[in-house]
């Protein structure tokens, strides 16, 4: 199948995750994970993205995901989650993982799935969503300047 262009002005909808998207979703996570150095050799295991898919559709679980489509064409995603803070009284929002096709960048897609993760976090009673990427995505961090501000922090974590 021939992805339809995105032209700006085009309608983007932004719905939650159905089990009938897997196969396009799949195409979008393989897209993110490669665009983070994660194929071929460091690719995730199976394994991972089947625990991964199961989580959003696991009421026990606070992962969610969301998907943008264009003409009936997946052509985004964002997953995010709600834990505990130790500095309000409702929950966080982080967004771990937003993408959109290479085809499809610079059409405010991404600022879309944006604002409904906010939209989706306020309703949820959180005060704050917050996220992070990697310090070379420049292109990213420029839309990411535009819709929320840096927090100061610098990330650490040790593999175990």
């Amino acid at each position: 199948m021939t992805a339809t262009p995105l032209v700006k002005g085009d309608p983007i909808h932004i719905r939650s995750l159905r089990k009938e998207d897997f196969a396009a979703w799949q195409v979008l996570w393989q897209g993110y994970n490669a665009f983070y150095g994660r194929h071929g050799e460091t690719a995730l295991a199976d394994e991972i993205t089947a625990m991964t898919w199961s989580r959003f559709f696991d009421a026990y679980e606070p992962v969610h995901a969301i998907v943008a489509e264009h003409a009936g064409q997946l052509i985004g995603l964002a997953h995010f989650l709600f834990h505990r803070s130790t500095t309000q009284i409702g929950p966080n929002c982080y967004m771990q993982d937003l993408f959109t096709a290479e085809s499809s960048r610079g059409r405010g897609v991404a600022r879309k799935l944006i604002e409904e993760v906010y939209a989706r976090a306020k309703t949820a009673g959180s005060g704050r969503v917050y996220w992070q990427t990697h310090e070379t995505n420049v292109t990213a961090m420029k839309l990411y300047d535009k819709v929320a501000e840096k927090s100061g922090f610098v990330v650490y974590r040790k593999l175990l």
